[in-house]
């Protein structure tokens, strides 16, 4: 189906399972209830969800099928991010201007950071990227001001010209022909309430056919030079084949991926600001990648949900919730308990985070994804005995 292997296709159909369901999956829990603040099932966290999964996917297909580690992909998330909201300045609301845009600009800004940094490889590769982006975030903040809008950054605006536009006397809000990105609708069953956005959706079907395409890219023989040029690119280069194309495209798609992650978060909230260029945004793209599993289809999309649950939630997590949650132990017991757990969460969710990369990079290289693989296998044992001792 789609061109793809039965294994492949089951992967799309449990991912887009995933994303569908989405608003009742992160509700578990009903509104008013003790452990409401752990769910995860509005609409600004869901699109976060998604849109930084698209940006993991691209990096991975850099990171993962050729092992250069880029420390800079945060300057295509923020140069998409900028080519949408003048799109949204110029042309008009409608957010498919805006995404095409991104995604050719960074493309082509990746075309020519890729071209200087990959005259290099490991980590003097490495920090050639870190350096152009630090450098596309100080023009941004400071000296491009005029285009970036400095550190306010830039959004739409009363007076933009939006030639395509039909002149309202409003600003108008980010759509797709007409559908609202904000535009949303509630489902009460019960106690639970779900949300429904048509932002999250349309971001959700983009990331979908994101995921598919990287899918095609990891199967293709392209993608098998771009794992041969990890497994050893110098042995490589001595059968004759000339490496550097193929790293470069490697790089240009994994740049317009982010352009589109850049592209669809100003489609969601029409604003773009430097802060999008920083080295630690590169960072978190990283963890995302690493803590869901380099090389893997679906571990980059796993890490992100992950992070952006921990930013999001996890550290709204405060000690009054904590003395709620264990009210039924003894008073002394209560506060011990609290004490323990207070400096990992809230305002040290970093440190859990990091704690948990550790144990990753220790004992779990494949990620959340050879996490699961292992379980899964330990069941499938655990059923094959069962079952031969059943016909004994």
């Amino acid at each position: 189906m789609l061109g793809l292997e039965k294994k492949d296709f089951s992967l799309l159909l449990i991912v887009a399972a995933l994303t569908m369901f989405a608003p009742f999956f992160l509700n578990p829990f009903p509104e008013g209830s003790e452990l409401a603040r752990l769910n995860a099932g509005y609409p600004d966290l869901m699109q976060r969800f998604v849109i930084f999964g698209i940006f993991a996917i691209g990096f991975n297909i850099l990171f993962g099928l050729t092992g250069y580690l880029s420390f800079g992909h945060a300057a295509f998330l923020g140069v998409g991010s900028y080519a949408a909201i003048w799109m949204m300045k110029l042309l008009t609301m409608n957010i498919i201007p805006a995404i095409i845009m991104g995604v050719i600009i960074a493309g082509l800004f990746s075309l020519i950071v890729g071209f200087v940094s990959l005259r290099r490889s490991g980590i003097y590769f490495s920090i050639l990227t870190l350096a152009f982006a630090q450098m596309s975030y100080s023009l941004a903040y400071s000296v491009l001001t005029p285009i970036t809008g400095g550190e306010t950054g830039l959004q739409a605006k009363l007076n933009d010209p939006r030639i395509l536009d039909a002149s309202t006397g409003e600003i108008g809000r980010a759509n797709l022909f007409g559908v609202e990105m904000s535009s949303s609708f509630e489902l009460a069953l019960g106690s639970w309430v779900f949300k429904f956005n048509a932002g999250y959706y349309i971001a959700a079907i983009i990331m979908l056919i994101s995921f598919y395409i990287a899918i095609r890219i990891f199967r293709s023989p392209f993608g098998m030079m771009l794992r041969a040029i990890k497994s050893n690119q110098t042995r490589l280069n001595y059968t004759g084949l000339n490496s550097r194309p193929y790293t470069l495209a490697a790089f240009v798609i994994s740049g317009m991926y982010a352009g589109l992650a850049g592209g669809l978060m100003v489609a969601m909230d029409p604003l773009a600001g430097p802060e999008r260029m920083q080295w630690t945004a590169s960072g978190e793209v990283v963890l995302m990648t690493i803590l869901g599993g380099v090389g893997t289809l679906i571990g980059p999309v796993l890490g992100a949900g992950l992070i952006k649950y921990f930013e999001n939630i996890f550290s709204k997590i405060n000690e009054n919730l904590l003395h709620q949650w264990f009210a039924f132990l003894p008073d002394g017991a209560e506060d011990f308990v609290v004490a323990i757990i207070y400096p990992f969460i809230g305002k040290g969710w970093h440190l859990t985070l990091g704690l948990m990369f550790m144990a990753v990079i220790i004992f779990l290289p494949g990620g959340l994804v050879e996490l699961g693989q292992r379980i899964s296998r330990k069941l499938s044992r655990t059923s094959g005995d069962d079952q031969t001792k059943s016909t004994k």
